[in-house]
């Protein structure tokens, strides 16, 4: 069975411009706009804001 169009797999690039990303869940419901989340970039080493992309 294939997993739900509700929960899609987004991909969240680091705002720090180190090109870094983290891959998620996000549920449409709840988060239809672009989803921040502030993570911690590796390369930077910092935390740093997360911005989806499409």
């Amino acid at each position: 069975m294939a997993r739900s169009e509700l929960r899609p797999v987004v991909k969240v690039r680091s705002t720090a411009g180190t090109g870094y990303t983290y891959v998620t869940r996000k549920n449409r419901r709840n988060d239809p706009d672009r989803l921040v989340l502030r993570k911690y970039d590796p390369v930077a080493r910092q935390h740093v804001e997360f911005r989806e992309e499409r």
